[in-house]
């Protein structure tokens, strides 16, 4: 039944675009009733969200062997997903219904970005113990720096974005990381400096 909610929902928005799509017409196409739709998403944004974007587990890490090879990997895999027209179509529409919904933001960060942090987590636990970090940073952080970019690149800035600035991109990151671990192995009894 999942599938054939989300394979819905992406028909839909192909055949007539996010703002025409209703949960009443996800569940009369896909021939369910509209409390397992709202059983699975709590919003209309919600499910386009799930069948643009997170429709299957996200991409295995590509354990490159480098923080830069890692990150790069990563933001090549989120851009295959972000940059499509229904992702950049369903974007603002998340960003404003997340703007006036807490109970949607909540489940955002209890779901997708909680398993986007789990792999910044994964990847910077791998660059520590390589020894490419002086320590531990906040996944959050890191997610920001990478992903973060991403996102306002394609959906506030409209920029063209290629492989040259999704390597820009990791290697920014990168620094930025690197930056943020040493910082906070120098500050005084691990806290990090106030500015």
């Amino acid at each position: 039944m999942d599938d054939k909610i989300l394979q819905t929902t992406r028909e839909l928005i192909d055949e007539a675009g996010y703002p025409a799509l209703t949960v009443d017409r996800v569940a009369a196409r896909a021939g369910v009733g509209k409390a397992a739709i709202y059983r699975r998403h709590a919003s209309k944004a919600e499910m386009a969200f799930a069948a643009t974007m997170y429709d299957r587990q996200l991409p295995p890490l590509a354990r490159t062997g480098s923080l830069h090879g890692d990150l790069l990997a990563l933001v090549r895999a989120f851009h295959v997903r972000m940059a499509t027209p229904e992702a950049r179509q369903l974007a603002p529409a998340l960003i404003g219904e997340l703007a006036v919904n807490p109970e949607l933001v909540k489940r955002f960060q209890d779901t997708f970005l909680a398993a986007e942090q789990a792999a910044f987590a994964d990847i910077v636990e791998q660059a520590v113990a390589r020894r490419e970090l002086a320590g531990p940073v906040d996944p959050a952080m890191a997610h920001l720096l990478l992903l973060g970019c991403l996102a306002s690149a394609l959906y506030i800035l409209n920029l063209p974005v290629d492989d040259a600035l999704l390597t820009d991109l990791a290697t920014a990151a990168t620094a930025g990381i690197t930056a943020l671990a040493d910082r906070h192995r120098s500050a005084p009894d691990g806290a990090a400096e106030q500015r």
